[in-house]
């Protein structure tokens, strides 16, 4: 198996936003060898180091659902342009700074999973529990 890296971000005190640091904490739980991951509120510059060690990266973070669907993926590459903020970044541009510290950027794959209540608390909907479930599904069919 690659060295594969999976990094949840969103803030776990506004309840659908803390998706993919739930979906983070649960392949933590799995102790699979050659896997790592990271529950974040934000991504930022120091995470490049991490980025560098892996083979493969997915990112998965919540969104706002119009109508609850499904979880989205998609694939990433850096990009030339990257404007790169001290304090929050997307995964691209994560990549990009990846691939210009340390001269690589690995495969790399963003599941966005959808939310429907992003106030205050500690606890996601049933929509977003069914989102974590969806998530971890397409993580092992993406890692296997």
């Amino acid at each position: 198996m690659a060295k594969c890296l999976i990094i949840g971000y969103g803030n776990n005190l506004r309840s659908d936003d803390g998706i993919g640091r739930r979906v983070a904490e649960v392949v933590s739980s799995w102790h699979w060898p050659e896997m790592k991951s990271l529950s974040l509120p934000q991504l930022t510059p120091e995470i490049a180091t991490n980025l560098a060690e892996a083979d493969v990266v997915i990112f998965v973070d919540a969104c706002q659902a119009v109508a609850p669907g499904a979880v989205e993926s998609y694939a990433l590459q850096a990009v030339d342009d990257a404007h790169i903020r001290s304090h929050f970044s997307s995964p691209q541009v994560m990549l990009s700074l990846t691939k210009m510290l340390y001269g690589k950027s690995p495969q790399a794959w963003w599941l966005v999973v959808p939310g429907v209540n992003f106030r205050v608390g500690d606890r996601l909907s049933s929509v977003g529990e069914q989102g974590v479930a969806q998530a971890l599904i397409q993580i092992k069919n993406l890692v296997s």
